[in-house]
């Protein structure tokens, strides 16, 4: 008997996805550092946040009201970082869902990556060398 894995529906599956993948980030080697020590996340602020941003973007809720990029400007991150970061994400979701839903998820979370990780090296000038 095959079981299917569930398209990304609603919010208790956006909820799952965030809450697996930041568990997943709180205990890898590489991006644990920047978010629980350098960035100090308050986990109990920072999820529902994620919630709302997640939900806006693959639900379409339009609740995620606010400006993700700025905040990353201080932090040591680079390329690395969000590579790391995508490898993740891309597991957390095949790992709960499959689907458009699924795919446009991790699209998404693709075109943030690049666009961050491209304007954080503009900061930086001698990393374009």
């Amino acid at each position: 008997m095959t079981v299917s894995t569930p398209d990304i529906q609603s919010e208790a599956d956006i909820k799952l996805l965030v809450d697996t993948f930041y568990s997943k980030v709180n205990q890898d080697a590489l991006l644990d550092p920047v978010f629980n020590g350098f960035a100090s996340v308050d986990w109990s602020r920072h999820l529902p946040i994620m919630y709302d941003f997640w939900s806006s973007i693959v639900l379409g809720t339009s609740r995620y009201r606010g400006r993700p990029f700025p905040k990353h400007l201080p932090l040591p991150i680079d390329a690395t970082h969000f590579q790391r970061w995508l490898q993740l994400f891309y597991a957390t979701v095949d790992e709960l869902f499959a689907g458009p839903k699924a795919n446009e998820a991790k699209m998404r979370a693709l075109n943030i990556a690049t666009v961050f990780e491209y304007r954080l090296r503009k900061r930086d000038p001698l990393s374009l060398l």
